[in-house]
């Protein structure tokens, strides 16, 4: 063999070795990745639990579209420290009429200009990794109509008469949510613009083989939805969190030398914290999250097809025990005996790369029931559930086609309206006053409680970028028009005039996104989204069936480099 193909050879192994790329979660890296691990290119690092740290990808097939531009990568600092640098990027949006965006972090995306900035570095030597990657928000947060808020600015006594200012008053009562009122997720930030820092993906970890352990501000994305996971997703801001466990690690029956598949398995608890729109009380601001994954792929059932299981436990600062902490170690599911708030979810994922085809589901659940005879009788008592496809089509060498189908659904389970005559939403619960939010962001689907969302995108993929369309529609939180807003009708409902009927709303999303390499190193994204809101106010014309209208634009640009 000649000299010169040693070298060239030497020299493809450690490209190829040092091809490791850790990315921001939904970032357009990510989703390339994703996208490559659909047809085979590469293969997946985790299995049902996301964080920056864990997206460590590997490129393993030379000959993909995006080959020849740079999508970040380690470099070694020395024989031992590598380090990696992230972005920066800066995020520039316009809404015309109302708030639009989620999956943001800590950004809010209200009406009028809003802008992020993100950048950091991450080093890593002998097993320990400092990762430092915050975000800077501002939002112009222009004044827009929106809903009554359901709470009160004034205390009442049995006469009605104002007997003091509530604890909400300038807060909730002005700017809180409609629904139910233990919910802490302000539908304005305020009337005046604000900025916002948040330490983003920012953590320090130390890993051994695959046992790995962390304390920082990293968000964790939890199981294969690819917009909407229902029990945890990067939608609200960062929170400080532990967590411990180990990735995916290989596992073989003793002595035979089966292969059973790779288990994973993290565990995490960290601090939320209210919005400074929801109250008055300075003793109540903090909750403790306590989260729970794990998850086997199965290879001797379907090469590619994984099982998971999650569960969140929150409850509130002051009834932090050994007991609350440590929940959701414990099998049994029995609500109602203490002042915790649950939620379980069951995933599965099945990726055909020989198909270039993937189809996942989330089934979930907020309460549990007493006994197993309860569940048989019963199974669907507050289930939520998000089930999604994606399929990669060849147009030509240079073109690829990905259609991504993801349909949510979290209306209140029937026997609520039906049987039980008790009102709730899934990301809310008496016993925690700010539901499942943080500082005012929900913690899972962006779409909110109580509503659906069927998703439709088409992307294509060429040697400089991608460009997508999609349409989107959902009903937000339609448990407040069946439980709530449909009460002060019920005369009205018993005469004919089907008035909470007319008054649901319904947004249809239209929207279009590219990205674009000017070079290998520089990147330029741009998206918009017209939006038709139907019933913003959920209330439909006076005297008519038709829908109150509102229509907003949502604008998008951002520029992104690559070290």
């Amino acid at each position: 063999m000649s000299k010169r193909k040693i070298i060239c050879i030497c020299l493809f192994f450690f490209i190829l070795a040092s091809l490791h790329s850790q990315e921001a979660l939904k970032s357009i890296e990510e989703d390339y990745f994703n996208f490559l691990s659909i047809q085979g290119k590469t293969e997946r690092p985790t299995l049902n639990y996301r964080t920056l740290s864990d997206s460590d990808w590997k490129i393993t097939q030379q000959n993909h579209i995006w080959e020849n531009n740079n999508l970040g990568s380690k470099k070694n600092l020395s024989n031992n420290i590598k380090y990696k640098i992230f972005g920066p990027e800066w995020k520039n949006s316009f809404n015309t009429a109302s708030p639009y965006g989620q999956n943001d972090g800590g950004q809010w995306q209200g009406k009028g200009y809003n802008t992020s900035l993100s950048a950091g570095a991450r080093i890593e030597s002998n097993g320990f990794e400092i990762t430092i990657k915050p975000q800077l928000s501002f939002s112009q947060n222009l004044n827009f109509d929106y809903i009554t808020p359901a709470y009160n600015a004034y205390n009442y006594d049995q006469n009605g008469n104002i007997i003091g200012d509530s604890t909400y008053k300038d807060k909730a009562s002005e700017y809180g949510y409609y629904g139910l009122t233990c919910i802490d997720a302000p539908q304005r930030f305020g009337d005046k613009s604000f900025w916002m820092f948040d330490w983003g993906d920012t953590e320090i970890r130390y890993t051994y083989k695959t046992f790995t352990l962390g304390v920082g501000t990293q968000i964790p994305w939890l199981g294969p939805v690819q917009i909407n996971p229902i029990l945890h997703s990067n939608n609200a801001p960062t929170y400080p969190k532990f967590d411990i466990g180990f990735r995916k690690t290989k596992i073989h029956m003793p002595y035979f030398g089966w292969n059973l598949g790779e288990l994973e398995n993290r565990n995490f608890w960290g601090i939320l914290t209210e919005s400074e729109y929801f109250d008055k009380n300075k003793d109540n601001n903090h909750n403790l999250i306590a989260g729970l994954s794990l998850s086997w792929s199965l290879p001797w059932i379907f090469e590619g097809f994984t099982l998971g299981l999650n569960r969140t436990l929150t409850c509130t600062w002051d009834d932090i025990s050994p007991y609350s902490a440590f929940r959701i170690f414990v099998p049994k599911m029995h609500g109602g005996e203490d002042n915790c708030d649950q939620r379980v979810s069951f995933t599965f994922d099945y990726v055909m790369p020989n198909s270039n085809f993937e189809l996942y589901l989330e089934w979930a659940r907020n309460d549990f029931s007493p006994n197993m005879d309860f569940i048989i009788r019963y199974p669907f008592h507050t289930q939520g559930w998000t089930f999604g496809a994606q399929k990669i089509f060849t147009i030509s060498e240079n073109y690829k086609l990905q259609i991504l189908l993801e349909l949510t659904h979290l209306e209140c389970s029937a026997d609520y309206d039906r049987l039980i005559n008790w009102t709730s939403t899934f990301y809310a619960h008496h016993e925690v006053t700010q539901g499942y939010t943080n500082k005012g962001q929900w913690l899972g689907a962006g779409i909110g409680t109580g509503g659906n969302s069927q998703y439709l995108g088409v992307k294509v993929y060429h040697k400089k970028g991608s460009i997508e369309f999609f349409i989107n529609r959902n009903n937000p939180d339609l448990d407040y028009t069946m439980y709530i807003d449909s009460k002060k009708y019920e005369q009205e409902w018993k005469e004919g005039k089907w008035i909470a009927e007319s008054n649901i709303r319904c947004f249809l999303h239209f929207g279009l996104s590219s990205q674009y390499f000017f070079n290998k190193n520089f990147s330029f994204q741009s998206k918009y989204v017209f939006t038709d809101e139907r019933n913003p106010l959920n209330k439909s014309k006076e005297n008519s069936r038709k829908s109150e209208r509102r229509f907003n634009n949502h604008i998008e640009l951002g520029i992104k480099y690559n070290f």
